[in-house]
């Protein structure tokens, strides 16, 4: 493909993806709002995670963390869990760092009025909408949960905090009572803004989009998204719903939650950035460095070719891919990784040395060792690289290619 003298939404410095993305027979249909904002709920859905325990110092780092990364609303936790919890929402409250902060609470009003003590911006108030888990899980009857609803919502109306209505299991409730129950709490009680919540990861794309806009049919509020990744599809889902007029995405660094995880936030937001030309007004270079605090501090790893934040996906063993890599990256770095490793703040590509290799890494290594080689020492050290990776079942080190290097050299 010939170079581009002008940038385009799908080809610029820092990414290149597929222009159909743009066409209009593909965007045809889509209604995305005017801005798309991250509500980021690490600290409350991320530590549900089995295993996971953030302490309220933790909570503090992520959160000023998550305030260096541009995220517009920080969800600093539920109160009623332990004071500590409470303890850690005040102190994020109190050092003012930019974000709005919301609390998690149960539809319970002692939870709202916890809330509001804690001095945030805003209430997240949940409530289960599925018929069969009200009644099997919480053994409420019906109307409990509505009225339970109405009570919460309008408490929290009357302490000025802006309340998200969140309905647990909504995906796997029989329509027309879901849309009766938000209804109902929308007149008699009341909600600034409504999440589709997507509990149990069992809703497909398609069914995001549907989901979304039957929602919005019958209440006149913004809408949220929170999905998880059951099957792997919260990201996909997040987006057919953003694409349905959805304007807030509930996220979790690197995709930690309860089970197999929330919406991550890192694949979410540069997909909508590169694929959609929705720009988020996330700090895409703090990536990496949020994600690696997360880590550290959740004792949680991910694997090392996960997108963009992987320790290892801008890597390359393959022979091939280290030729394209020699002719192509330093003048054209997108031709090779869709979006740029410095973009994300990411570390530069490495050049692995292993059963795959060929030429062009021993010539790069050769390099960078200060070593002259011939074509005939070249194929044998490739011979012996791919022998010894094979027998070991993993890359070679520096000290291992150097010392075959030496032997072929004597």
């Amino acid at each position: 493909m010939p170079k581009e003298s002008r940038e385009t939404k799908w080809k610029n410095e820092n990414w290149f993806v597929s222009p159909w993305n743009y066409l209009p027979e593909v965007t045809k249909g889509l209604n995305p709002p005017a801005q798309v904002k991250i509500h980021d709920v690490t600290l409350r859905d991320g530590e549900q995670q089995a295993g996971i325990t953030f302490t309220k110092d933790d909570k503090i780092r992520i959160a000023e963390k998550l305030a260096e990364a541009g995220v517009h609303r920080i969800e600093a936790g539920m109160p009623a869990v332990s004071a500590a919890d409470e303890a850690a929402i005040k102190e994020i409250v109190k050092r003012n760092l930019g974000p709005e902060i919301f609390c998690f609470s149960r539809c319970m009003v002692d939870d709202v009025k916890r809330a509001a003590d804690c001095g945030v911006k805003g209430i997240v108030i949940e409530i289960p909408s599925s018929e069969h888990l009200i009644q099997s899980a919480y053994k409420w009857p019906l109307e409990k949960a509505i009225d339970l609803s109405i009570k919460a919502t309008t408490a929290a109306r009357e302490m000025g905090l802006y309340t998200v209505f969140f309905t647990i299991d909504a995906t796997r409730a029989e329509m027309d009572w879901f849309l009766n129950l938000i209804e109902r709490v929308a007149k008699e009680g009341h909600m600034d803004a409504f999440t589709l919540v997507d509990t149990f990861g069992a809703l497909s794309p398609h069914g995001a989009g549907y989901f979304a806009q039957r929602v919005r049919e019958r209440i006149n509020k913004p809408i949220e998204v929170h999905f998880h990744a059951d099957f792997g599809l919260a990201v996909a889902n997040s987006i057919m719903a953003v694409m349905a007029g959805a304007e807030v995405i509930h996220t979790t660094v690197t995709g930690i939650g309860e089970r197999t995880g929330n919406t991550p936030m890192e694949e979410t937001v540069l997909a909508l950035l590169t694929l959609y030309g929705i720009d988020t007004g996330i700090k895409y270079q703090k990536l990496n460095e949020l994600s690696s605090l997360v880590r550290e501090l959740s004792g949680t790893s991910i694997p090392a070719n996960r997108p963009f934040i992987g320790d290892m996906a801008y890597d390359i063993e393959s022979g091939i891919i280290t030729s394209w890599f020699r002719n192509v990256y330093h003048e054209n770095p997108t031709e090779l990784f869709p979006v740029h490793p410095s973009f994300v703040g990411h570390r530069a590509p490495q050049i692995l040395m292993g059963k795959k290799s060929g030429l062009d890494n021993v010539m790069i290594w050769a390099k960078e060792l200060g070593v002259e080689l011939t074509e005939d020492e070249m194929q044998e050290i490739v011979r012996r690289v791919k022998s010894q990776a094979l027998g070991q079942r993993c890359a070679l080190c520096q000290e291992e290619f150097k010392k075959i290097v030496d032997e072929v050299k004597k």
